[in-house]
């Protein structure tokens, strides 16, 4: 038993007062004369022993009515430990695109946002937060509205940062027991790792679980073109499904006018595709659409086919530029090759790539030219000739890119190690080359620089290296001094090159997955790009050029769709965004395995299971009545006892 006001428990010695009054009190007996002295003495003794059982009655009533009013002041009662502690609660509540997924009573958020508004008590004060939202010290009443009205994110927090989240909305408190509830339907990847972070000894996580009654979903992966015609683009779509299914119906839009509708057909590995036949020189403001049950947002894909802007692609030099032509075709490059002779410099900075095609020398305008180019991000690659000048590239390479030619080298040597992580290189090859027929150069140069290499040689010396905007050979690509323009390399190492100098955009991106691209366009001073969609606007990360502006997505959209980027009132180009499909794949946790306080099997159970841990059984009101009870037995005493 405990009391609210233990304080009290010193008026007890009170109780000492009329046990000392009944103790010593004294009475004096007057004699009174009577003529049966017998009969006397038996009344006297008779009345002594009544009088003094009445007094040990009176003082027992009455020390039992002192002790029980003093008891019931000092409020005693019964709890358990924990009751009596300052608690405080954090809800997570799952509102990822995996909570999409139908019931009986319409979907996982909606059920859980449900219990939540019939379960916590309306004076509770707790704080909650989603996968992308903050409630922090707030009434059911306050925020009812808007769990009712709480849309779906793309983003899924994992538990470790579930965990970490919860301990800044906790008050920094010893003494105060912290309960965090997660509420979840706990799919397979937002477990991931550190699962352990979920026990602490000031932390009592409760996991609740919420599961649709059919697991049954079919996606939407992606789309890629797969081929081309003189006439026409091979557009090519993959489904995905966690179940087995023969068919479903697939529509294409361009727009809002239906253009094509087919059905895709599942193979054994639960895997569907699709090819659409789409005009080759038309515009294409893309969505393809399925009709599935379960998630929503996984049925509709975005992408876009606009005119693929040129990329500028200009070689300076007198030496031969027919494999550079080969490479750099005019459906999509805009290549031109010039002598220093003819070299119009003022065109310089229109352009997207700069090739040294084996200068012996580098006049200083052109230096100064270069220079400036590429401190504009224009991208440059260095092709050496067999002899070179080495002071005018020093001058030209040292102080932008910490690198210089050195010794020349006469000794035959193959080109054998691929960096094959290198952003050139990626999507090349499907698995590391081990017999390959290597290219080989008769002479090359040493060089001193702080770039990778991306091509190198058997003593590991570099052939080509680079990053970012600049690529330099170190060795002459002529017929004479290596057989690499024989090599298979040289397609896809210049192509890439060219095509990574202006990143145009692609197909679709990924929302929350960063995404760059290049527009090719000159804005005037305090000008700007916004990307719109219906009523929403934005404006993109961009950093402007003289030939381009470079866009950078990564906060910005957060919904899919199609944007429409827009200099002022002129619309540019398309930009399509989609979701991740990475909450597609609906494969659960039990989370009876994970290292936490409790599991519950509802939202009302665990409410119901924290107002028992935090009730009270008062007992001051037995005590008033004992004290009433003591009160009456005094009265008859007093009243009937003689």
């Amino acid at each position: 038993m405990q009391f609210k006001h233990p304080e009290l428990l010193w008026a007890l010695f009170l109780l000492l007062i009329p046990i000392l009054i009944h103790l010593f009190q004294l009475r004096r007996f007057q004699k009174t004369p009577f003529t049966n002295v017998k009969f006397l003495q038996k009344v006297v003794s008779e009345s002594r022993k009544s009088n003094t059982l009445k007094k040990w009655l009176l003082l027992c009533t009455r020390l039992l009515l002192l002790g029980a009013l003093i008891l019931a002041f000092a409020q005693p009662f019964f709890a358990e430990k924990i009751a009596l502690k300052k608690k405080a609660t954090v809800i997570y509540l799952d509102n990822s695109f995996s909570m999409q997924a139908k019931t009986d009573g319409g979907t996982l958020l909606s059920e859980a946002v449900q219990e939540i508004l019939r379960s916590v008590p309306e004076d509770h004060e707790f704080s909650l937060f989603t996968n992308n939202g903050v409630f922090r010290n707030v009434t059911l009443k306050t925020i009812q509205n808007e769990l009712l009205l709480l849309p779906h994110a793309s983003k899924q927090l994992q538990l470790s940062d579930i965990y970490l989240k919860a301990n800044t909305l906790f008050e920094p408190d010893e003494n105060t027991l912290n309960n965090l509830v997660v509420i979840s339907d706990f799919q397979r990847r937002m477990v991931g790792t550190g699962t352990d972070s979920l026990s602490h000894s000031t932390l009592r996580s409760n996991l609740i679980q919420v599961n649709p009654p059919q697991v049954e979903n079919v996606a939407i992966d992606s789309v890629y073109i797969s081929g081309y015609t003189s006439e026409s683009i091979e557009l090519t779509t993959l489904f995905s499904s966690n179940y087995e299914i023969e068919s479903i119906p697939v529509s294409l839009f361009n727009g809002d006018q239906l253009i094509a509708k087919t059905s895709a057909a599942f193979d054994t590995q639960k895997r569907g595709t699709v090819t659409f036949s789409l005009p080759k020189d038309e515009s294409i403001v893309g969505k393809i659409q399925i009709s599935d049950a379960a998630l929503m947002y996984d049925n509709s894909f975005y992408f876009n086919i606009d005119t693929k802007e040129k990329i500028k692609v200009l070689a300076i030099g007198s030496a031969s530029t027919d494999f550079l032509t080969r490479i750099y075709t005019q459906n999509e490059f805009q290549f031109e090759s010039r002598t220093l002779k003819n070299l119009n410099y003022g065109t310089l900075e229109d352009q997207h790539l700069i090739i040294l095609n084996e200068l012996e020398s580098i006049p200083n305008a052109l230096t100064t030219g270069v220079g400036a180019f590429v401190r504009k991000d224009g991208h440059l690659l260095i092709i050496p000739a067999a002899t070179v000048d080495s002071e005018t590239y020093r001058s030209l390479l040292a102080n932008s890119f910490a690198t210089s030619y050195g010794a020349q080298i006469n000794q035959e040597r193959s080109i054998t190690d691929i960096t094959f992580s290198h952003p050139i290189y990626q999507n090349v090859f499907e698995k590391k080359v081990v017999n390959f027929q290597y290219p080989k150069v008769s002479q090359y140069y040493r060089v001193k620089t702080t770039a990778p290499s991306i091509l190198s040689f058997q003593d590991k010396n570099p052939f080509l290296f680079g990053a970012n905007n600049f690529f330099a050979f170190t060795a002459s690509l002529s017929s004479e001094n290596s057989n690499f323009k024989n090599s298979p390399l040289i397609v896809p190492t210049f192509y890439n090159i060219g095509v990574n100098s202006l990143k145009l955009p692609q197909l679709y991106h990924t929302l929350e997955k960063e995404s760059k691209i290049d527009v090719p366009i000159k804005l005037t001073k305090d000008n700007i790009l916004k990307a719109k969609r219906g009523d929403y606007e934005f404006i993109p990360q961009q950093e402007s050029f003289a030939n381009k502006v470079s866009l950078s997505f990564f906060d910005s959209p957060v919904e899919d769709g199609i944007y429409a980027l827009m200099n002022g009132e002129l619309p540019l180009r398309n930009l399509s965004f989609n979701y991740t499909r990475d909450e597609s794949e609906l494969v659960y946790t039990d989370p009876t395995s994970l290292d936490a306080t409790h599991t519950n099997e509802s939202i009302s159970e665990f409410f119901e299971r924290m107002q028992k841990d935090s009730s009270i059984k008062e007992l001051w009101k037995w005590f008033v009545i004992l004290a009433l009870f003591f009160m009456g037995m005094e009265v008859l005493i007093q009243k009937y006892m003689k």
